[in-house]
C-alpha cells in the first residue's frame, strides 16, 4: 500500500510540475501558426545546404512546438517550397530547439546547466548534420508520400500558371476590358476579383478566433494524455522495478543510454515536459543517459514516427531513426567519458 502511494504522489508531483510548461507551448505554437507568414519566411532561407540546415534547425524559435506540432508545419514548409535540408532540419530540432522546451530543461535541471547547454547543442549538431545529409536529394518528391507529393506538384502548376499571367496581356487569350487607366484587364479576372470582394467574409476574426481555440483544444487533449501516461510510466518504473536493476542499467555508461533511448522512443512523451519526467531518473542513471533521453526522445519515438509518415515514405522514416539514433549514443557517449 505505501508503494502505491509513492507511486500516486510521484505522479501528482510530475503534473503539477509540467502542466504550466504544457499550457504555455500550446498556446505560444497556436498562436504563432497564426501569425508567420510561412512564405515570407521559407523566400528568406538560404539555399546552401548546411547553412539552410542549421537555419532551418534554429526556427523552432518562431515556432515552439513539441514533437506533435512540429510534423504540420515541417509539412507545410516542404510544400510551400522550402528546401530539404531546411524542412528535416526544423523537423528534427524544433520540438528541443525553442524557448519553452528551454526553459522547462532549465526549471528541471536548475543544479546541472550542463544539461541544458549540451542537449542544445546535441540537437543543432544532429538535426544540422541529418538535414545536410538529406539535402543531396534536390528533389523532395521521391521521399514524400504519393499524396503529399501531388500537393507539390499542384504548387509547382499553380507557380507556373502564375508565371504565365506575367506574360504581356494582349499576348494572352481571353476577352480584355480596357481599364480607367488605359490598361487592358482580363474580363475573367475582373469578374472575379468582384465576386471574391463581394463575398468576402465579415466574420473573418471570429472565425480565425474560433480555429485558435479548437487548436488549443485539441492540442491539450492529445498532449494532456500523453502527459498523464507517461507520468504514470515513469511514476510506476520508479517505485516498482527492482531497485537493483534500475541501478544496473544506470551506472554503466553504455547500457544506460540504450535503456533511456529505447524508454524515449517507447514513453513517447512531449518534449515541453520531458525534462521533468526523466528527473525522476536523475539519481539512479548517468548525466550521458539523460542527455540521450533529452536528445533522441524529441526526435524519433513512436508517436513521432506515426506521425511522420504522412510526410515521409516509411525507408525515410528508417534512415533518419538510424542516423538519430547513431549520432545520439555517440555524442553522449562521448560526453560520459570526457565530462
Amino acid at each position: 500500500m505505501s508503494q502505491l502511494y509513492n507511486a500516486f504522489t510521484l505522479f501528482l508531483s510530475l503534473l503539477v510540475e509540467a502542466i504550466p510548461f504544457l499550457l504555455l507551448g500550446v498556446l505560444l505554437s497556436s498562436a504563432l501558426l497564426f501569425f508567420v507568414d510561412e512564405r515570407q519566411l521559407i523566400s528568406k532561407m538560404p539555399r546552401n545546404p548546411l547553412l539552410g540546415s542549421f537555419v532551418g534547425s534554429c526556427v523552432g524559435f518562431l515556432f515552439p512546438v513539441c514533437e506533435c506540432g512540429n510534423v504540420p508545419v515541417a509539412r507545410r514548409l516542404l510544400t510551400q517550397g522550402a528546401p530539404t535540408s531546411v524542412a528535416i532540419g526544423f523537423l528534427l530540432a524544433a520540438p528541443t530547439i525553442n524557448p519553452i522546451v528551454i526553459w522547462a530543461t532549465w526549471v528541471a535541471f536548475r543544479d546541472q546547466p550542463e544539461i541544458v547547454v549540451f542537449r542544445i547543442i546535441f540537437s543543432l549538431f544532429i538535426a544540422t548534420t541529418i538535414g545536410w545529409i538529406f539535402s543531396f536529394q534536390k528533389d523532395p518528391r521521391p521521399l514524400m508520400q504519393t499524396e503529399l507529393a501531388k500537393r507539390v506538384i499542384n504548387r509547382l502548376t499553380a507557380s507556373s500558371n502564375r508565371d504565365s499571367e506575367n506574360t504581356p496581356a494582349l499576348l494572352r487569350s481571353g476577352t480584355f476590358l480596357l481599364a480607367k487607366s488605359g490598361t487592358p484587364v482580363l474580363m475573367e479576372e475582373q469578374a472575379l476579383a468582384a465576386t471574391l470582394t463581394k463575398n468576402k467574409p465579415k466574420t473573418f476574426d471570429r472565425n480565425k478566433l474560433r480555429l485558435f481555440l479548437d487548436t488549443v483544444i485539441q492540442e491539450v487533449r492529445e498532449l494532456g494524455g500523453m502527459l498523464v501516461l507517461g507520468s504514470a510510466i515513469a511514476a510506476s518504473i520508479q517505485v516498482l522495478a527492482p531497485r537493483e536493476l534500475i541501478l544496473n542499467w544506470g551506472q554503466d555508461p553504455i547500457t544506460s543510454i540504450l535503456a533511456m533511448m529505447v524508454l524515449a522512443a517507447v514513453v513517447s512523451i512531449c518534449s515541453t515536459v520531458d525534462a521533468f519526467f526523466v528527473l525522476a531518473f536523475s539519481s539512479a542513471f548517468t548525466t550521458g543517459s539523460l542527455l540521450a533521453f533529452l536528445v533522441f526522445g524529441p526526435m524519433i519515438d513512436i508517436k513521432a514516427i506515426g506521425l511522420m509518415l504522412s510526410i515521409f515514405k516509411p525507408r525515410i522514416i528508417i534512415y533518419l531513426f538510424a542516423i538519430a539514433a547513431q549520432l545520439t549514443f555517440v555524442l553522449t557517449l562521448s560526453y560520459s567519458y570526457f565530462f
